[in-house]
């Protein structure tokens, strides 16, 4: 196995909190669609944001592609790993969509025809082409959730963090979310999907990791499906 992202006895509390990770030690695979349960609480998210680089960790260590978190800036690990923060709007800021899908592109000095193409791709896949010229931020729920995908999505990253991304998507949407979250794991791209959606975990998951109280309190990577 590929171990993109590794915890080595990771601890973390927030200040004046608590332990709200504790001790955790854990291997991420690029070949895994790995997903995250637990009850609110648990510290599923927490532990999705020291594995993204986000937070840092009280004691031990992150690495990701084998090199320590704390050495690495958000925009180097940003090159690596795409996340979709549970709120979608915190991830909103062009004044369109288009120019939101964009962004990380132009950031990386992307070839102008190249971005238009790939934008135009994710307008279409996540149907937000009638939307092209809208302002993000007066969008639905649901559909800020879709952008905030596109605009991850848009770069062909190796691994992906999701938080609840199916939490404001209708039936529809999240056979169009589920359709593409496949294709992308059969060109082995990982992902940690963080979600209280067990139907959804149950369609998709190779792994099943589940938290209570700080800990992990079972694994399923010995009973991976063929």
């Amino acid at each position: 196995m590929n171990h993109y992202v590794e915890l080595s006895n990771v601890s973390f509390s927030y200040p004046r909190s608590k332990r709200i990770i504790k001790n955790i030690t854990l291997k991420l695979n690029r070949s895994q669609f790995t997903a995250l349960v637990g009850p609110n609480g648990s510290g599923k998210t927490t532990l999705g944001k020291l594995a993204m680089g986000i937070l840092k960790p009280s004691s031990g260590k992150v690495f990701i592609c084998g090199k320590n978190s704390t050495e690495m800036t958000l925009g180097e690990i940003g090159k690596k790993i795409g996340y979709l923060f549970q709120n979608p709007q915190r991830q909103l800021f062009a004044l369109t969509v288009a120019e939101d899908i964009a962004f990380s592109l132009e950031w990386n000095e992307h070839d102008k025809a190249e971005t238009r193409r790939k934008v135009t791709n994710m307008l279409e896949l996540f149907q937000l082409e009638h939307l092209r010229n809208s302002s993000p931020f007066n969008l639905s729920h649901g559909e800020k959730e879709r952008l905030a995908l596109a605009g991850i999505f848009v770069n062909h990253l190796d691994y992906f963090i999701l938080d609840e991304p199916t939490m404001a998507l209708d039936m529809e949407r999240k056979q169009i979310l589920s359709d593409i979250l496949e294709k992308i794991s059969s060109y082995g791209i990982g992902m940690l999907i963080i979600s209280h959606d067990q139907d959804f975990v149950n369609q998709h998951a190779d792994r099943i990791i589940k938290m209570s109280e700080g800990e992990i309190v079972y694994d399923s990577t010995n009973n991976l499906r063929p």
